[in-house]
């Protein structure tokens, strides 16, 4: 299965027995939209809903951090959700957060995992089926194992300015990368981790929400000065448009991509950390 797939190629696999199809959907808090609700009243049929505002880390300070490993199995597990599973993820979010779930479902483990590419609003623009209400599968199980060779620490990424052996990668507005524009979360300092560059996430979909082609998610990283052959982290506000950079450049052919999990809602609370603005 490949990282991305079409429309077609799932209304063609929609009933196979290990296709497992997941809506990610996630939206900020001021977005006056509910997720859990919107995939009650119409979603792909056989989906269920992963409820990325839950798979957190709940003793954590930081906003939206990895989930323990024998959570994120259990609740993977509730969801049908198991080792052999074929998983496509899709979301009607404007954060692209089925990037989010599919950089934690391999983080922990999961093997075959894939984007719907243009997503939900897609599917409906091409007049494919809904259903409505929940879904329900057997509980299935699922082997987790953390990977964290793709997982960036605070402490690292203060290592990374004197090393300077990975390229950093920033996901948001660029008026929010700058410092020109005041950060969404309360208590956050403005502006950006020295020496990383900006590529917003939305830079790398067409009109339609669907995604750019690799050569041009490429030139995408060649225009803002990022090899990837080279090592890279990538970033955000809190770790969720950060996935959406990681599965840009591995659709892009990038193998060494790491997320700073905690994101500008770690660096930027620390008073004692280095930014720059502009």
């Amino acid at each position: 299965m490949e990282l991305l797939v079409t429309t077609d190629w799932l209304a063609n696999e929609l009933g196979a027995s290990d296709l497992r199809i997941v809506d990610a959907s996630k939206f900020l808090p001021d977005a006056g939209r509910d997720p859990a609700a919107e995939y009650e009243a119409g979603h792909i049929p056989g989906a269920v809903f992963m409820d990325l505002g839950e798979l957190t880390d709940t003793t954590s300070s930081i906003e939206n951090m990895l989930p323990p490993p024998e959570k994120f199995a259990s609740r993977m597990q509730s969801l049908g959700l198991g080792d052999g599973s074929r998983i496509v993820l899709y979301d009607d979010s404007p954060l692209k957060s089925s990037a989010r779930a599919w950089w934690m479902l391999t983080i922990f483990g999961a093997h075959e995992v894939a984007i719907l590419d243009g997503g939900l609003a897609k599917w409906k623009a091409e007049s494919r089926p809904l259903e409505t209400g929940k879904e329900a599968h057997r509980h299935r199980h699922f082997t987790v194992w953390k990977d964290d060779k793709d997982i960036r620490t605070k402490a690292d990424m203060l290592a990374n300015l004197h090393s300077k052996n990975e390229q950093v990668v920033d996901a948001r507005p660029a008026d929010r990368f700058s410092g020109a524009a005041e950060e969404t979360r309360s208590g956050l300092a403005s502006g950006n981790i020295p020496g990383s560059v900006n590529i917003p996430h939305s830079e790398f979909f067409n009109a339609d929400g669907t995604w750019k082609s690799p050569d041009e998610v490429k030139a995408i990283f060649d225009k803002a000065g990022v090899d990837l052959d080279k090592p890279l982290v990538t970033t955000c506000g809190s770790g969720i448009t950060a996935a959406v950079v990681s599965f840009a450049a591995a659709l892009a052919g990038a193998e060494k991509v790491a997320l700073y999990d905690g994101s500008w809602a770690e660096w930027g609370a620390d008073a004692d950390t280095p930014k720059v603005t502009g």
